[in-house]
């Protein structure tokens, strides 16, 4: 199948539910929400999908704003659990756009009938441990109940969109957005057709990732473009281009060795590191080795540098010196490049942005960067925006803020686990987890990509695949044997947290306020650095999780 085929719309009806008890409860209809339900019908359990949105797709069905696409190669992120799905469906690009990779999803949800299982439209709310039963009992927005065995959150890491802690947000009288609530086109995947930019006095705020790929698609039809950064990103080209006929073909014959690359890396990405030093190798032999990486698409500037590039500060010096020269090259103002070059972090230790002529879109006349570090912005307005230093007459802010991350979909469900304990509570100074897929007190409660998990820091497809096979695995061998209540205990718990802790302090990421560290200004409480992800790379997350399961789960207590 073309990805520029039509499949059944997101919009699609489920058939009715017959019934409000379930073996399993799985919350979100994305890609791990999806693979989940395949892999538990197998195994005979009795499954629904609780979906907010009218449609799969998760945050390719949100996120919608013009720009989106991979930053991980399109044939290393699709399902590889079907040869069928593999041979019929042909990527166009080699980072794709969120309008084909939601025609994708939907493909798959069509092939394998999903819809029939899931609720969409039903955000939950609130989950409750019922300690007489063991079972979970969920209730929705519209007041829906429904009780399961297990529950499994498929929420995502980025899933719980965040607004700014600015004065006067609502008194705009403009046209607002932000990109992850972006407004659905209902004749199609993408953003609403009749946003239009040409001619508007816009203001952007935010330069992370999901901002870079805004600015630099906007920018080519905007009337005037104001960027209000308050920390710069190091960013890297993406260097995408369309998948030829040859290149197919290539793709098709190489799935096997495509996957099996991504099982054996850090990140499952296609990009492995290099296991020399940055230190090791002459001056020339580095500068070359970098000019290489840097000409070449996608993360390879990132996650196939050399391997200390993130753990020794003298040799993450080098790799940003590399880049900031880059930058000055590519801006023309030195005043400009200069104020897009981070200072409070090495290039890689936040999530590095992939960039088309992003730097160049600050050559524009029409386009100007605000440095919120010389003029912060103190409020918003009926017409722009006040910073410290002057107000800017706006026709649309665009609230590219990000997310309340790898926690915040979590938080916003009140669950409450064994004694009425609150997660919200117990993660209140950072997630504590076993294996990022249980918490202690919160038994047959399921994360798939969740703190201290290894998904959160990768190649998400390939490492949901193997979190997904990883739960059903698990819950075949406790239906098998009758088991009806499965809880990590506290000293796995423990263990694993600190170990998570220790992995990470081996590595530059605490040395930088990032979502990876679970900071975020606009939250009150979350100024405080707590790692969040799994530092430890993917093989060596799989290789735990399968000792764990070799040891008859091994830091769970059954029954």
């Amino acid at each position: 199948m073309k990805a520029n085929e039509t499949t059944t719309t997101a919009s699609a009806v489920p058939s009715a539910r017959t019934q409000d008890r379930f073996d399993a409860i799985i919350i979100g209809a994305g890609i791990a929400g999806m693979y989940q339900l395949y892999r538990l019908r197998e195994i005979g359990l009795s499954v629904r999908v609780l979906e907010a949105g009218s449609g799969v797709g998760g945050t390719w069905y949100w996120n919608r704003y013009p720009g989106c696409r991979f930053d991980s190669e399109s044939y290393s992120y699709g399902y590889s659990f079907s040869e069928e799905v593999l041979r019929e469906w042909e990527w166009s690009e080699h980072f794709a756009p969120q309008p084909e990779t939601l025609r994708y999803l939907n493909f798959v949800a069509d092939k394998f009938d999903f819809r029939r299982d899931i609720d969409f439209n039903t955000r939950v709310v609130r989950a409750r441990f019922d300690e007489a039963t063991n079972e979970w009992e969920v209730g929705t927005e519209a007041g829906l109940t429904l009780r399961c065995r297990f529950l499994i959150s498929a929420t995502g890491p980025l899933s719980a969109p965040q607004m700014p802690a600015i004065e006067g947000v609502a008194d705009f009288k403009g046209e607002a957005y932000h990109t992850a609530m972006w407004p659905r086109d209902p004749a199609g995947f993408g953003g609403r057709r009749d946003i239009t930019f040409a001619g508007k006095r816009v203001g952007v705020i935010g330069t992370g990732a999901t901002a870079v790929q805004l600015i630099q698609e906007i920018a080519k039809d905007v009337g005037e473009l104001y960027v209000f950064q308050r920390t710069p990103n190091w960013c890297a080209p993406l260097l995408n281009g369309p998948i030829t006929a040859q290149q197919q073909r290539e793709i098709k014959a190489n799935y096997p060795a495509i996957f099996r690359r991504c099982r054996e890396t850090f990140g499952a990405f296609l990009h492995g590191m290099d296991e020399r030093s940055a230190l090791s190798v002459t001056a020339a032999e580095r500068e070359a080795f970098f000019e290489k990486l840097y000409a070449e698409p996608g993360f390879g500037i990132w996650l196939g540098n050399f391997g200390d590039i993130m753990s020794d500060q003298r040799a993450n010096d080098l790799i940003s010196d590399f880049i900031a020269s880059k930058i000055r090259q590519r801006v023309k103002d030195p005043k400009v490049a200069e104020k897009l070059i981070p200072r409070n972090h090495g290039f890689g230790i936040r999530r590095v942005p992939m960039e088309t002529n992003y730097y160049e879109v600050y050559n524009q006349p029409n386009v100007t960067l605000v440095d919120l570090r010389e003029e912060p912005i103190e409020r918003i307005t009926a017409g722009g925006i006040e910073t410290s230093a002057r107000r800017y007459d706006l026709d649309m802010i665009v609230y590219a803020t990000g997310f309340d991350a790898v926690m915040g979909a979590l938080n916003r469900i009140d669950i409450t686990g064994v004694g009425g304990q609150k997660l919200k509570d117990k993660w209140a100074h950072g997630p504590r987890t076993y294996l990022g897929m249980q918490t202690a007190g919160f038994p047959n409660f399921f994360t798939l990509v969740g703190p201290h998990n290894g998904a959160t820091f990768c190649n998400i497809p390939r490492c949901i695949e193997q979190n997904v096979e990883w739960v059903a695995e698990f819950l075949r061998h406790l239906h098998a044997r009758g088991i009806a209540r499965v809880e990590a205990t506290p000293e796995a718990e423990a263990e694993w947290t600190q170990h998570v802790d220790d992995t990470a302090a081996r590595t530059l990421f605490p040395t930088a306020d990032s979502w990876f560290m679970g900071i975020n200004e606009n939250i009150p409480g979350r100024q405080t650095r707590t790692f969040m992800l799994y530092a430890g790379g993917m093989p060596r997350y799989r290789a735990r999780c399968d000792e764990v399961a070799a040891q008859d789960y091994a830091g769970f207590r059954l029954g």
